[in-house]
């Protein structure tokens, strides 16, 4: 036990402390002889020198937090393959100068409606279970109004206090073209519900599923008035709301990390089979237009 004691000395200077308050002890203890014998029990319940060099040479409890739990993946889901095609010659000169040009004026040409904020919130760095999640705008998200383009912005700025009910998108077009935005990009639009894209989606929420919204731009067009229903199709997008679709599309995707082919649908990102939007969409349109902007190279 001495050679125990010695060795736990020498690797402790705390415990070295301690001894030499004890050796002085044991000196002064040569005085307490004189007390009576029942100053020895109350001695003998007080921890002894050892018991003390035990606690001092005891290590520290682990502080590490407990492992985090796993974030479940989605469902298994086909893999988006992209209708617009690399494209880097056989481009319009004509439609290019047009559109640089529009793309240009763009920034005085996009109006700025507020709505309600119960229809949006901020992008998260982690998901619900403490795991770091990269909140860039990586995927954008095609849909369609169904109904005109007022009753969307009112439905957007009016409050929703339940989830289910909650929705919005970052930007909508207009049939003549005009360019509405409501959400700045920074922001998270609640445009896909229980989604996903290629594998991946963040889960914010335990209680309603994972969804793409935390990584996705959301950009809807406003269905022409046969549109107005739940038929398979309808007369299709004006060529004007073609036109401000790929300048929108430009401009996000020299901000952020957006390649051609994660552009998709509604359609393709909703987990429930519900959603069929945008209807009648021409991939032709677009892929001519971003094609002339110099995106599909």
């Amino acid at each position: 036990m001495l050679n125990d004691l010695i060795q736990r000395v020498r690797a402790n200077p705390l415990a070295l402390g301690l001894l030499g308050g004890g050796v002085v002890l044991g000196l002064g203890g040569l005085g307490w002889l004189a007390h009576d014998l029942s100053a020895s029990s109350e001695a003998a319940s007080r921890p002894s020198l050892l018991q003390l060099l035990e606690q001092v040479t005891q290590p520290a409890p682990s502080r590490e937090p407990p492992p985090r739990r796993p974030s479940p993946l989605p469902p298994p889901w086909p893999a988006w393959v992209s209708p617009l095609a690399r494209q880097c010659v056989d481009l319009d000169p004509r439609l290019r100068l047009r559109l640089e040009g529009e793309l240009s004026a763009l920034p005085e040409r996009r109006r700025r409606l507020a709505i309600d904020p119960s229809n949006y919130g901020v992008r998260f760095e982690r998901d619900a279970f403490g795991h770091a999640v990269d909140p860039t705008p990586q995927v954008v998200v095609l849909h369609e109004t169904v109904y005109g383009l007022g009753s969307a912005l009112r439905t957007f700025q009016t409050p929703h206090p339940r989830d289910e009910d909650q929705v919005s998108y970052h930007t909508l077009i207009g049939l003549d073209g005009q360019v509405i935005d409501v959400l700045d990009p920074s922001q998270r639009a609640f445009g896909a519900g229980n989604s996903s894209f290629n594998g991946r989606w963040v889960v914010t929420n335990p209680r309603v599923g994972g969804s793409i919204n935390n990584f996705a731009l959301h950009i809807s067009l406003e269905t022409p008035v046969d549109g107005e229903d739940n038929d398979r199709g309808h007369s299709g997008y004006s060529s004007k709301q073609y036109d401000a679709l790929a300048l929108v599309l430009t401009d996000w995707m020299r901000r952020f990390p957006i390649p051609a082919d994660h552009i998709t649908t509604h359609r393709h990102v909703d987990l429930g089979g519900e959603r069929a939007d945008p209807r009648s969409f021409n991939w032709a349109a677009l892929q001519s237009r971003l094609g002339a902007l110099g995106q599909l190279c």
